[in-house]
């Protein structure tokens, strides 16, 4: 499956978070092909720690939760025309989102990293040229819209993403930075991974699910290039589901 579309971000700067695995690979993989320069984030010290080949992008090890790193980062970029918030996670460390702590680590992560390195960013990306003006994309959830109980404080984070993606939106407007985000629906992914073939979990979500199946990382990736791309350059604050339909039954 391409992920490229028909989009062309040649000489474009992009900044991914999360973008070593799953979801976030496969943007930086569709925006690497589309002509970008691309730029990852991942936990672990350095890019040949991951199984994937990451050679083709500038990897940057953060913590999400560590707010100096996140605006070294930010400070270290040159220009920059799209950031794509992906990174984040639930049950931080293993542990049950309902403890309080865990919980505010979760929103941490889920949250306030993004917004952080969003406002780091913001000089940069208003001095982008890129044609139909710069973005950040958000990634939140179908969590942010039906209630998870097994991951409260991932819900809340990505509840509070979308509300953000509209308040930074109608703030950055002004500097010609478009702010939208994609609500992922069940994607195979390692955080997914749980779930898969355990028939109690993915059942109800496949039965409600009217294209009947998981969703992969090349479903979403398309969706972020259209985002970013001119081609949707009267957009913002909009979140855009991709969910095979689970939201609309």
């Amino acid at each position: 499956m391409s992920n490229a579309a028909s989009f062309d971000f040649s000489g474009a700067r992009v900044l991914v978070t999360g973008g070593s695995n799953g979801i976030g690979a496969a943007i930086a993989k569709a925006f690497a092909d589309a002509g970008a320069e691309v730029v990852i984030t991942g936990t672990r010290e350095s890019a040949s720690e991951y199984d994937g080949d990451l050679s083709a992008y500038e990897y940057h090890s953060l913590e999400l939760t560590d707010k100096a790193a996140i605006e070294g980062l930010a400070a270290s970029l040159d220009r920059l025309d799209v950031l794509v918030n992906n990174a984040g996670c639930n049950f931080p460390g293993g542990k049950h989102e309902a403890v309080p702590d865990v919980f505010e680590e979760s929103v941490a992560i889920n949250l306030f990293g993004a917004y952080r390195l969003s406002v780091g960013c913001r000089d940069k990306l208003a001095a982008s040229t890129l044609e139909g003006g710069a973005s950040v994309i958000n990634l939140a959830s179908m969590g942010a819209f039906f209630a998870v109980p097994i991951v409260p404080g991932y819900g809340a984070g990505k509840a509070a993403t979308v509300q953000m993606t509209k308040n930074l939106a109608a703030t950055w407007a002004g500097d010609g930075i478009r702010v939208n985000a994609v609500a992922p629906g069940l994607i195979e992914s390692n955080m997914t991974a749980i779930m898969k073939g355990v028939e109690p979990l993915e059942k109800p979500f496949i039965d409600r699910t009217p294209l009947g199946r998981w969703g992969v990382p090349g479903d979403i990736a398309p969706v972020v290039l259209f985002l970013a791309s001119s081609s949707a350059r009267f957009m913002t604050g909009q979140t855009v589901l991709v969910d095979g339909g689970f939201s609309v039954t």
